[in-house]
Formats: structure tokens, C-alpha cells, sequence
């Protein structure tokens, strides 16, 4: 057996700084004995469970299940101990496969030649066994396999997921320097909102921001769009029980209440894209996406904004970003409609230069650039 079978025990990866929040979620889809740690979260779950997991997470990256754990001090003893590993129960010739793989403070320094090595060791148990070995596709794989080895201890795992979670499927035209998925869903799950206010993303890009904002508020799935899970090479895969999940989480899909969300932005090329890319979620015509500066924007009574203004490497102009941090905080002190805005930057200088006093900030990374949310409140007189 695998170690995942006997012990219902799973590891999903997230962003550092998201664990605790992670944690809350997998515990609101059902997981017990939750443990987040750094960079990561343990778990315990049924197959139900880790079918809901997958399909509802909007913070976890993905969600391994560990294959064998075992004490590893030369690339020769990896291959000779992975080569062991009965592939065929999640493998046939006809399937793809790919390896990643990480190492930490081991005798094994490259984590290239690592995932080299496993590759070896499951291609070659095939050779023995038939003579015909599985192929690799390193893009769209049936399996993807997980290495990591940390201070000489190695874990194998099956990525249930089918790599990385964040790739919803609605990005289908981007603008420069997108903002993660995960983290556009942690900044709306941070900001409280709840879909009782409007809210207002006034340099939306490609829309990342409001299509987490419409999947939070209407409850649509974080996986609603792929097309294939990681799961469904497990063993023990239930075709009938993962159908079962998924119709019921679609059944609670809610509509997107009128006047809620809207975003724009200077870019004709961005807020074309943010249309497309909304429009293929349910309800994302109801978002109102127009071509125009921040300022101009009429604010609706009692709204709040989230956005993430372009910055540094965005910018690729610091002179430049000072000044629209200083523009925005000034639009933003002359409001009196929003009560709130919540802005994600990529660096923490940048909150000076607005010459608002934040109530907080929270350090977010996006896609390894270290960043923070930060909250500004104004209260009406």
C-alpha cells in the first residue's frame, strides 16, 4: 500500500503567508486534524473530501498524496528505492508522466538530477515488467510525481491535483505582469467582502481581482473550468463519487446580485481582455468592465476597492510608480463614497508615497515577489 492509503493523510503546498488562512478553508470543505506549517498544510481526509478540496481551494497550490517516505542519502539509493515502487497501480504504458522535484540541506544538491533519477527508476520498472515504458510530457501529463528531499529524508508523492491549482482556466488573455490567482482569491478573502457592498477594482488589468471576486461571491468553484484532476489516476479513483461532488458544488452556484462588481482601466487592450476572461464564468456578464482612468470613475454609495496598481517591475519606472502612489492616495483622501481600499504592492515603500496611514498590512508573495495587501478606511462624515 501507499502511505497515503493507510493513512488518509495529505500535504497541500500554498503560499507563504497563506497557511493559516489555507487551513480555514480546507477545514470549511470537510478536512480534519488540519496542521498548517510553513508553506504547506497537513490533513486528513476521505476521497470525498480530497475530490472537494481540489475543486473548491482558491488559496492552496496543490495537494500531494504521499507515496513513500524514506531515509535517502545518494541519487543511486533514490533510484534503487523508487524503482521498487509498484508504478503499475498508477501507471500503464500508454500513460504520460512527469516529474518535479525540490532538495533542501541533503547530500543530494540538484533537484534536476533528482527528478532525473525517479524518472529512471519508474521508466525502468516498466522496461522489466513489459518491455514498454510510459512517455514523458512535461505540459500536460496524466501524472504528475512530486520529489522533495529535506535533510536527507525523501517523500515521493502523486500530485492529486494535476498541477499547480492557481491555473483556473478563465485567463485565457493576459496584459503584462498578472497577478496570481491565488493570491487576487487570499486578497478578497482578506478584504471580508462579502457581496453585500459594491465593489470597485478601478485598474483591473486581465481581470484577475473581479473573476475571484465573482467566484467568491457567487460561490463558484475554484475548478470549475479545468478540465482534469490528478485524482483520477489514484487507485482508488470513484468516477461516480467525484461526479457526485461536483454536481452538488455547481448546484450552489448563486447568481451575481446587479450593481456589485465593476472594474476599468486606462488600457483598452486590458479591459478587453478582463471581459473575455470574466465572461467565461457564470454570471461574468454581470460584472461592469469599462475603458477608463481611475479618476473618472463614479464611485456607488457605501462601495469599497481592491486593486492591484502597477508598481516597480510593472512600472519598470520607480520615478513613475512614486508619482501614481501619490496620485491615488489623493484620489482616494477626496472620496466619499468608499469606505474602504484595500491595495495589493509589490513593495512595502510604496504605502509612504500614497500619504495615507494604513489600519493595516499583511505580507502576501505573488508568484515569489514579496508584496502586501494594505487597508485604508474613510470614515464619513
Amino acid at each position: 500500500m501507499f502511505t497515503y492509503q493507510k493513512t488518509n493523510r495529505y500535504f497541500a503546498q500554498i503560499a507563504r503567508g497563506l497557511e493559516q488562512y489555507g487551513a480555514e478553508e480546507l477545514k470549511e470543505v470537510g478536512c480534519s486534524d488540519v496542521k498548517p506549517m510553513f508553506m504547506g498544510i497537513y490533513f486528513n481526509a476521505d476521497l470525498a473530501t480530497l475530490y472537494r478540496a481540489n475543486y473548491m481551494s482558491r488559496l492552496c497550490t496543490k495537494i500531494l498524496a504521499p507515496l513513500l517516505t524514506f531515509d535517502c542519502h545518494s541519487t543511486k539509493y533514490l533510484y534503487k528505492t523508487a524503482r521498487k515502487i509498484e508504478w503499475h497501480h498508477l501507471l500503464s504504458p500508454e500513460n504520460t508522466f512527469a516529474v518535479n522535484a525540490s532538495v533542501t540541506g541533503s547530500k543530494i544538491k540538484h533537484s534536476q538530477y533528482a527528478a532525473l533519477c525517479l524518472k529512471d527508476a519508474v521508466v525502468d520498472h516498466f522496461r522489466d515488467r513489459s518491455g514498454v515504458r510510459p512517455n514523458i510530457d512535461t505540459d500536460t501529463p496524466d501524472l504528475w510525481l512530486h520529489l522533495r528531499i529535506e535533510h536527507n529524508r525523501a517523500i515521493i508523492s502523486l500530485d492529486t491535483s494535476g498541477g499547480s491549482l492557481h491555473r483556473r482556466g478563465y485567463r485565457q488573455i493576459s496584459v503584462e505582469a498578472p497577478m496570481q490567482e491565488t493570491v487576487a482569491a487570499a486578497i478578497i478573502r482578506l478584504s471580508g467582502w462579502n457581496g453585500k457592498t459594491p465593489l470597485l477594482d478601478p485598474m483591473c488589468g486581465s481581470g484577475t481581482i473581479l473573476t475571484e471576486a465573482l467566484m467568491h461571491c457567487c460561490r463558484i468553484p475554484a475548478g470549475f473550468l479545468r478540465k482534469k484532476f490528478g485524482f483520477e489516476m489514484m487507485p482508488e479513483y470513484d468516477k461516480n463519487l467525484w461526479h457526485k461532488i461536483k454536481t452538488e458544488e455547481n448546484s450552489r452556484i448563486q447568481r451575481l446580485p446587479k450593481g456589485i462588481l465593476f472594474g476599468s482601466d486606462i488600457s483598452s487592450d486590458a479591459t478587453m481582455a478582463a471581459r473575455y476572461n470574466c465572461d467565461l464564468l457564470p454570471h461574468g456578464k454581470g460584472i461592469g468592465i469599462r475603458t477608463s482612468s481611475y479618476e473618472d470613475i463614479p464611485l456607488p454609495a457605501k462601495s469599497i476597492i481592491i486593486t492591484n496598481p502597477p508598481y516597480g517591475i510593472r512600472l519598470n519606472d520607480e520615478e513613475n510608480a512614486g508619482r501614481l502612489m501619490r496620485e491615488l492616495g489623493d484620489f482616494l483622501r477626496k472620496q466619499r463614497q468608499c469606505t474602504a481600499a484595500y491595495l495589493y504592492l509589490g513593495r512595502l515603500e510604496l504605502i509612504t508615497d500614497t500619504g495615507l496611514r494604513p489600519v493595516w498590512q499583511k505580507k502576501l508573495m505573488n508568484g515569489g515577489l514579496a508584496g502586501a495587501l494594505v487597508k485604508f478606511t474613510f470614515p464619513r462624515s
